[in-house]
Formats: C-alpha cells, sequence, structure tokens
C-alpha cells in the first residue's frame, strides 16, 4: 500500500442501530418537536402578556364614565373602566399561569432530552448529531 493509500484508508466506522437505540432517537426526536412547539408558544403567550400590559397603560388615560369596548369571544360589550380593568388583570393571571406551565412542561422535556442525549452520544460519540440547527 502506498502512503497515500493508506492516509485515505478509513477503518469501518459503521455503528450498528439495534431496535432500542432507534427507539430512543425516535422518542428524542419527539421530545425535540414538543419543545420547539413549547418555545414558540411560550413566545406567543409572553406576546400576549406584553400586550396585555400595554392595554393596562392606556386605560390610565381613559376617563372614568367612559365605557370601553371589550371583545368577548367574538362580540364586543361596552363596560365601565373598573371592570374592564378587572378583566384585563383576570386576563394576565390566567395567561402569567399559563405561561408557568409551558416553562414547567419544557423543563421536563428538556431534562428527558438530556438523558437521551447522554445515552445516545456515549453510545454513537460523533456518528450522530442531537444539537438544535442554528437559525
Amino acid at each position: 500500500m502506498t502512503a497515500t493509500a493508506k492516509a485515505n484508508f478509513q477503518p469501518d466506522t459503521d455503528v450498528h442501530i439495534t431496535f432500542e437505540d432507534q427507539q430512543r432517537i425516535n422518542n428524542f426526536a419527539k421530545h425535540n418537536a414538543k419543545f420547539e412547539d413549547l418555545k414558540e408558544e411560550l413566545k406567543n403567550k409572553q406576546n400576549e402578556l406584553r400586550n396585555l400590559e400595554d392595554v393596562v397603560e392606556e386605560l390610565e388615560l381613559v376617563d372614568e364614565t367612559e365605557q370601553i369596548p371589550f371583545l368577548v369571544g367574538e362580540v364586543f360589550i361596552y363596560q365601565d373602566l373598573e371592570n374592564t380593568q378587572k378583566s384585563i388583570a383576570a386576563m394576565k393571571e390566567k395567561i402569567l399561569l399559563e405561561i408557568k406551565d409551558i416553562e414547567k412542561r419544557s423543563v421536563g422535556i428538556s431534562e428527558a432530552m438530556s438523558d437521551l442525549k447522554t445515552l445516545l452520544y456515549a453510545k454513537f460519540g460523533n456518528h450522530i448529531n442531537l444539537e438544535p440547527e442554528e437559525d
């Protein structure tokens, strides 16, 4: 064998995947998809919360005697300032609870993904890439 042939010669690097390994890879993919969905949902809820905080600031400029249109489902109802502020506070509280729930679920999924990463990298080393793609 020539020196060039030796340099190009690669040992057998095929990694054999068992059914259990494939199940772990599939579970990781499912968790990763769910994690990405939760990140998007969290971003949307945070935007909703910011919008409600903007509304609260705008309501400070409204005359107390003025009737304020408030969207309920697909219909606007008119209510006074105090009731509108209570409704918005309730909406904010609900969104804050939803954000906490999303964050809690995200942590659980992240921990499961970390455990699977450890197992899969231990077996496959650099033959597998479980890192998220950069945008």
